[in-house]
């Protein structure tokens, strides 16, 4: 059973969705107004977020943004009737999971959830090198804080990019193949999850590229290489 955060606005929509979340046993709050929806964020212990996108006085990238603030872990899957992908690589950047086109499949929901919520254990998630502090190259990386820190500048990372940034570095100077990255932290080889990775590696680069000694290798049809000399 997951504790779930769900925020949508359309009336018919969100009763199908919660009654059918809560028949599978999940419980949930539900808010139609984004604004609303975050006063009460900080109230309750939530495991999982599902937020629309068109969201009535704070819309959902917004609402994206407050909540990794406050939590920078927690789950959120966007289900959205912008259906262009860049609206889904944008709601990824910001910090979404997932992102689900309207019309979808309430298994389809049901399904991620389920996923999402074994994902919390998963050996990415529970190994012992999220909460030590990791230097290499120029950089000091705290997992725990999610931030990137080089000399006077810091980056703050999602928690995808944390993911892949661990993955990394205990792969360093490896060939990685692209599926094995995604099954890592997706859990399955998709084409649009392949897309969200090329955004997360190129935010990588921005942020590593002030140390020649770090690179993110593309390797075509293959995969990547995350080479540090040290």
């Amino acid at each position: 059973m997951a504790k779930i955060f769900y925020v949508e606005d359309d009336p018919n929509l969100s009763f199908v969705v919660k009654d059918c979340l809560e028949i599978a046993g999940h419980q949930v709050n539900h808010f139609a107004k984004g604004d609303e929806a975050l006063k009460a964020f900080a109230k309750f212990d939530y495991e999982i977020c599902i937020l629309d996108v068109m969201l009535p006085n704070l819309d959902g990238f917004s609402l994206v943004k407050a909540i990794r603030d406050k939590n920078p872990l927690i789950p959120v899957i966007f289900v959205s009737a912008r259906v262009q992908i860049q609206d889904k690589l944008e709601g990824l950047q910001l910090g979404g999971d997932d992102y689900i086109f309207k019309p979808f499949s309430i298994e389809e929901l049901l399904l991620k959830v389920n996923i999402f919520m074994k994902r919390t254990k998963s050996p990415i998630e529970t190994s012992s090198i999220i909460n030590e502090t990791i230097h290499f190259g120029s950089f000091v990386f705290e997992p725990d804080t999610m931030q990137l820190i080089s000399g006077d500048i810091k980056h703050r990372l999602t928690a995808r990019e944390v993911e892949l940034l661990i993955y990394f570095i205990k792969n360093k100077n490896k060939l990685i193949p692209r599926r094995d990255i995604l099954i890592a932290l997706w859990g399955k080889d998709d084409y649009f999850l392949g897309r969200s990775l090329d955004v997360f590696i190129s935010r990588l680069r921005k942020f590593l590229s002030s140390d020649e000694k770090i690179k993110i290798e593309n390797i075509p049809r293959v995969g990547f290489k995350f080479t540090l000399d040290e």
